[in-house]
């Protein structure tokens, strides 16, 4: 078996996009003028590799392609131009409602879908109690599915999908419309794939979920692969996409120093030209024991006229999950405007209840000029803090219990 579980090769998808309904036909027939259609180019070129075992995550912009790439690999659609092998048994949850008979009931459905990914009547029965007790919808399950709610139908079809013991699963948001019960098993259970050796291909706008369960990330835009790597390198990419900055065009002020692990882009109408943190007694720090107070600082000069600048900071994981931070828009600190020049000092003062361990902050200027949203400067992972701690709770920080028991 090879070590390469899925290896797609110059992808290209172009749909045709027509004006009238009756064009599509017509078009069969080839009585269509060649302007009476255009054509949308979903992939462009696209080639990756995912290695057994692998967590993948795809994210990108709404129309990047990452549904359409999904579809190719499962071959729910057939590609324009390229190639794709995959190496393994694939269970794909791609879309509410996918492959399901809204008529049937939802135990019909259950050997409907397992039979289309290729499992016997016998093994689906063998697996019928687990996927029950994962979808856990009670008696609905005896009605036809087009009576069930957005969450029962998500809890079954992700309950049949991940309970059929695939070699390859493939998930693209579809646990979006779950409650927080529901996700919490279903990540728990892509934990216990990855444990199994499972590969998984996960798309998300859920950029938290990316950077805590995914090995590597696959980063596209209109179509093209933008890069792949680390998930916090390619979430940091994916925010400058989301503010219209391109992270491969130097032009645009985007720099990613890889010895100093500092990312920095903007369109430079502010600049921070300091920061730091410091402890109680004005001293800077980069280590801090749990429930001590400490203040991150920032300095900000205006390189243009600013209406309305929002100064922020907030504080990740190593692994790229924002855990926390807050800004002057949210804190109702700051609403007034910068002139050309001027330079403001902003301190954030607060205390720490994070777990031990180590963190980094990043900084970043910001405002709204015609309700668009404008980076002026962003400076991702500029600080180093570590988190001194001789009492670590649960989670990601400490809520300071006071226990009483009688």
């Amino acid at each position: 078996m090879s070590d390469i579980a899925i290896k797609v090769t110059n992808l290209t998808k172009v749909y045709k996009l027509y004006r009238r309904p009756s064009d599509r036909l017509r078009d069969v027939f080839h009585l269509l003028k060649k302007d009476a259609v255009s054509r949308k180019r979903a992939l462009d070129n696209v080639s990756i590799s995912v290695t057994r075992g692998e967590t993948v995550g795809i994210i990108g912009t709404n129309g990047s392609g990452k549904s359409t790439l999904l579809k190719v690999i499962t071959g729910v659609v057939t590609p324009t131009e390229g190639e794709v092998s995959v190496d393994g048994h694939i269970s794909a949850l791609l879309e509410l409602g996918a492959g399901f008979n809204m008529e049937y009931n939802g135990i019909d459905n259950i050997y409907l879908n397992g039979m289309m990914i290729g499992f016997t009547e016998e093994e689906i029965a063998r697996r019928m109690d687990d996927i029950l007790a994962f979808a856990d919808i009670g008696e609905y399950i005896h009605q036809p599915v087009k009576t069930y709610s957005s969450g029962m139908f998500v809890r079954l079809a992700f309950a049949v999908a991940i309970n059929i013991d695939p070699e390859i699963l493939i998930v693209d948001e579809a646990l979006s419309v779950g409650d927080v019960f529901f996700q919490a098993k279903c990540y728990h259970k892509f934990e216990e794939f990855k444990k199994a050796g499972k590969t998984i291909i996960f798309v998300s706008h859920d950029l938290s979920s990316i950077a805590r369960y995914c090995d590597r990330v696959i980063l596209l835009n209109q179509g093209r692969l933008i890069g792949e790597g680390s998930p916090k390198q390619m979430i940091d990419d994916y925010k400058q996409l989301l503010v219209g900055l391109k992270p491969e065009d130097a032009e645009t002020g985007a720099v990613y120093d890889e010895n100093a692990n500092l990312l920095s882009y903007g369109d430079g109408k502010a600049r921070i030209t300091e920061f730091y943190v410091t402890d109680e007694e004005g001293r800077r720090i980069s280590t801090i024991s749990k429930g001590a107070t400490f203040v991150v600082h920032m300095t900000a000069e205006a390189k243009e006229d600013i209406k309305a600048p929002v100064f922020a900071f907030t504080i990740r994981n190593v692994q790229g999950v924002e855990i926390t931070g807050t800004n002057t828009m949210v804190e109702k600190a700051y609403r007034e405007p910068l002139k050309k020049g001027e330079v403001k000092k902003i301190a954030f003062s607060q205390e720490m209840h994070l777990q031990g361990g180590s963190y980094l902050i990043s900084f970043g200027v910001t405002g709204f000029e015609e309700n668009d949203f404008k980076v002026y400067h962003r400076l991702y992972d500029a600080l180093q803090l570590t988190v001194v701690s001789d009492k670590d709770t649960v989670g990601f920080y400490d809520m300071e219990s006071t226990i009483t028991i009688i």
